[in-house]
């Protein structure tokens, strides 16, 4: 059987913030989230004619290209796991050349996949980031239109399979910042996992949505606000960007 095809709305060769080390980034077409402050929104619709299709042959070419510089290859969107086939059939591909093999195999995801999806992926996945918008439902609905269930169940059985790398929180400023969220966000966080990696990201104007222009990006004090209050919380692998 050839190797699934897949979407392409993007490469980065070299990227030093979607995984560790310097990595040569996939961003695929399409996404089931809308979310508001997404800075990659032309990656959401599911067909657009900036995209095109690529092969797992093509692919493994252009990471040969620049392999000597290279830590691992991760894939991200638009939402990586809508195109689970392609994700699967590339990373097995990475292992079994010779010259990528030892490359690791990352996912950046908004978590909302169903368990069967991530069973598929993680044989061949080292590592997968994922993405909490919000632990409140209500708060999720407002910033993605979409609900989190799935990426709360993803978050756990990652956790249990040892895949996941870490959780990202984008924080936004009035919107899903205030103290009893994140103190109930970092309880939930730490009973999944207490040394569970987590990267904080305040949320920036530039190149998301219209519709996120208004939001206020944060202060150098409400980021050390936020810092201060997940440290108090427990949880001890936190970074800040």
């Amino acid at each position: 059987m050839s190797p699934a095809l897949g979407l392409l709305a993007d490469v980065v060769p070299f990227s030093w913030v979607d995984g560790p080390g310097n990595r040569y980034v996939l961003f695929l077409q399409g996404c089931n989230f809308g979310c508001t402050a997404c800075h990659n929104p032309h990656t959401i619709p599911l067909a657009t004619p900036r995209a095109r299709v690529v092969s797992v042959p093509e692919i493994l070419d252009d990471v040969r290209r620049v392999r000597r510089f290279l830590s691992g290859v991760t894939v991200s969107g638009g939402e990586a796991t809508l195109q689970p086939h392609f994700v699967r059939d590339l990373f097995a591909a990475v292992k079994d050349d010779t010259e990528l093999g030892e490359l690791t195999t990352f996912v950046d995801s908004n978590g909302s996949a169903p368990r069967e999806v991530w069973d598929m992926l993680l044989p061949v996945t080292d590592g997968v980031m994922v993405d909490l918008k919000a632990l409140d439902p209500s708060v999720h609905l407002e910033l993605t239109g979409a609900g989190n269930d799935e990426v709360l169940a993803t978050i756990r059985h990652l956790a249990a399979r040892s895949r996941l790398h870490e959780v990202r929180l984008l924080l936004v400023p009035g919107i899903n910042d205030s103290a009893e969220q994140l103190q109930r966000t970092a309880d939930w966080l730490l009973s999944v996992d207490p040394a569970l990696r987590v990267k904080v990201i305040g949320f920036r104007r530039h190149g998301a949505r219209a519709a996120a222009q208004h939001w206020p990006e944060p202060t150098d004090e409400q980021r050390q606000r936020w810092r201060a209050l997940l440290e108090r919380a427990g949880v001890g692998r936190l970074e800040l960007v």
